[in-house]
This record gives C-alpha cells, sequence and structure tokens, in this order.
C-alpha cells in the first residue's frame, strides 16, 4: 500500500509530512526513556525481517496481490513505540533506495503504515487482551484480529488523504468502498502471517515479545535468557529472513497490490508520477546490470534485508545512547 508520488497533490503530502516528523518525534522521546538494550538487536532484526515480507507479495483476487504492513506484528514484538520507528525505516530505505513508495509521498506513508498501522494495531491488540484470558493463544488470536483492522485503518488513512488531495476524479465513496473492501481482503492474509510467526516467537522465545511479558503470560516472565541466546535468536530470524529472500521472493506475485487495482480500476492511475529513485541501482527490487531478475531479486533483498536491519539498529542504539546521556545529565543536575 505505498502511496507514489502524485496521487496526493504536494500540499496535503506536506502536511503528512509535518505531522509524520511530529509523530516521529514524540515517538522518538518515549523510546528514549523506556528502550532496553536487548531491544536495539531485535528492532534491527524486525525491520529486516518486514523489509523481506514486504517483498513477497501473496494473491489476494483476481489480478490483486497484497503483502504485510507488519504494524501489529512489531507492536506486539517490540511495543509500538519502537514498532513504529521499525516501520518507519523500512519505509525510508524503500522510498530512497528501492523507489518503492514515492519519496514526497514518504510522510503520507509514514502515517499510514508506521503510525495509523502500529497504534491502531496496538489499541485493538491491548483491547481484546483486557477482556480476555492471559494466554498465549489469546495473545496470538488478538494480534491476527488486531493485524486485520490496523490493515483497514491503514487503507482509511489513505481515504482520507484522497479526500483532502487526491488528485484523481474518483468519487470519495468509492474510492473508500474499493480501499476497504480490497484492504479487508489483505488484512486477512496479514493476520495469518502475524499470528504465525508470534506464535513461532512464542514457542522458542516467549520472553522476547513485549505483548506477551506486558500482559504478564506466564511463560514470558519466567524465561530469562542470557544475552547469548538473544544473539542466537537474532542470528536465526537473519537466516530465516535470507531463506525467504532466495526462495520466495522470485516468486512473489507480481499482480498491482491493492491500492494500484483501486488506481488503475478507478481511473487516477495515471496521476502517479516516477519516483525521483526510479535511477537507483536497486529500484524496484532488482540489482543493475544483472540481467537475470530472479538473481537480481535475491541480490536486492540481501542488499535490502542487510541495510535495514543495520539502519534499524543504529536508529534504536543513537536513541537509547541519547535517552542516557539525559539520564545522566538530569542526574548530574539534581
Amino acid at each position: 500500500m505505498h502511496i507514489p508520488d502524485g496521487f496526493i497533490n504536494l500540499a496535503t503530502s506536506a502536511g503528512a509530512g509535518v505531522t509524520a516528523a511530529g509523530g516521529l518525534g514524540a515517538v522518538l522521546h518515549r523510546v528514549r526513556t523506556t528502550l532496553s538494550e536487548r531491544q536495539i538487536p531485535l528492532a534491527g532484526l524486525a525491520a529486516a525481517f518486514i523489509f523481506v515480507v514486504q517483498m513477497l507479495n501473496f494473491p489476494v483476487a483476481a489480478g490483486t496481490s497484497g503483502h504485510l504492513l507488519g504494524g501489529a506484528l512489531v507492536a506486539i514484538l517490540l511495543g509500538p513505540w519502537v514498532g513504529a520507528i521499525v516501520i518507519s525505516v523500512v519505509l525510508l530505505l524503500q522510498a530512497l533506495l528501492f523507489a518503492d513508495g514515492g519519496i514526497s509521498a514518504l510522510g503520507l506513508n509514514v502515517v499510514n503504515m508506521a503510525l495509523i498501522g502500529v497504534f491502531v494495531a496496538w489499541l485493538v491488540f491491548r483491547l481484546l487482551t483486557a477482556l480476555l484470558p492471559k494466554t498465549g493463544a489469546v495473545l496470538v488470536g488478538a494480534a491476527a484480529v488486531a493485524s486485520w483492522v490496523s490493515v483497514v485503518a491503514a487503507s482509511g488513512g489513505f481515504v482520507l488523504e484522497y479526500a483532502w488531495g487526491g488528485t484523481g476524479n474518483a468519487p470519495v465513496s468509492t474510492v473508500f468502498a474499493a480501499m476497504v473492501g480490497v484492504h479487508a481482503l489483505i488484512g486477512i492474509g496479514e493476520g495469518l502471517i502475524t499470528a504465525s510467526v508470534l506464535a513461532a516467537v512464542l514457542a522458542v522465545r516467549p520472553d522476547l515479545v513485549y505483548g506477551a511479558r506486558l500482559l504478564g503470560v506466564r511463560r514470558a516472565v519466567a524465561v530469562r535468557a542470557d544475552r547469548r541466546a538473544t544473539a542466537t535468536f537474532v542470528l536465526a530470524g537473519i537466516a530465516a529472513a535470507l531463506l525467504l529472500v532466495v526462495v520466495v521472493a522470485p516468486h512473489a506475485s507480481s499482480a498491482p497490490d491493492g491500492l494500484e487495482r483501486v488506481a488503475s480500476d478507478h481511473g487516477f492511475a495515471w496521476t502517479g508520477q516516477a519516483s525521483a529513485a526510479a535511477g537507483s541501482p536497486l529500484a524496484h527490487y532488482s540489482v543493475a546490470g544483472v540481467p537475470d531478475a530472479g538473481v537480481g531479486t535475491i541480490l536486492a533483498g540481501a542488499i535490502g534485508l542487510v541495510l535495514t536491519f543495520a539502519v534499524g539498529a543504529l536508529v534504536l542504539h543513537i536513541s537509547a545512547r541519547r535517552g542516557a546521556s539525559r539520564s545522566t545529565d538530569d542526574a548530574v543536575h539534581r
């Protein structure tokens, strides 16, 4: 659901950019006061995994595909504050290096996927788990439902942006019905993927699931593993993501995703503009100079995996250091 340049006018895109910057500023401020050291490599792993899985478009209807947005997954694994940063890092690198999502539309995409997607998922998850027993099975089920709602909510974000500044002529009511309809289907896939990943992590390292620890799920509270065990988990996660790049990414659906299909069906696809990053050697998840499309996809995915891991971990590392420095300064001046 990456919005390209041109679908939304520059004034609305700029407003979304300001909103995204303000929202992420608040998120970073909160992260500096709550971040734990072991979340840093986990955030890098989450960024790499989300990047990879977003390459794996799956068919949802005739001629339409979807991919994981990841808002619920990162919110429940890492907490909504860290999760919003992780999704933003992925979106930034996708826009700048892979020409996926417009550069002028980056603020729009951050608002929809990193802010609306993450925090709506977290609110739904917390509401459901407040009403139900605190067990691993309930956590996984609540995550699936929260994933579905977050995808539909993110698509609603686009509809609002289209209503304010859409450059097409399709009626807002038509765009609303089409976007919500197709993303309700994509949300089913999102829910299944999120539930599967969370169930796998809960089975081996429940203590790493923020939502489980917060809710006091028994196994998550009982397990306390050392840094070596966490490092092993991160390396295993990277290996699994790389396996997806090699085995699955070259065979992902090439059908247009939900937003592209809606734009095509309702006559505003022509308003989209080529990204300024279209000349990047990694544009469109290929590698310039590599003639074989499958090999190019694998190489681009592997490069993106490494970059998103490094940038995600680095951003959280810098945030942690600033938080520690501020705490030290406060203590000195008391």
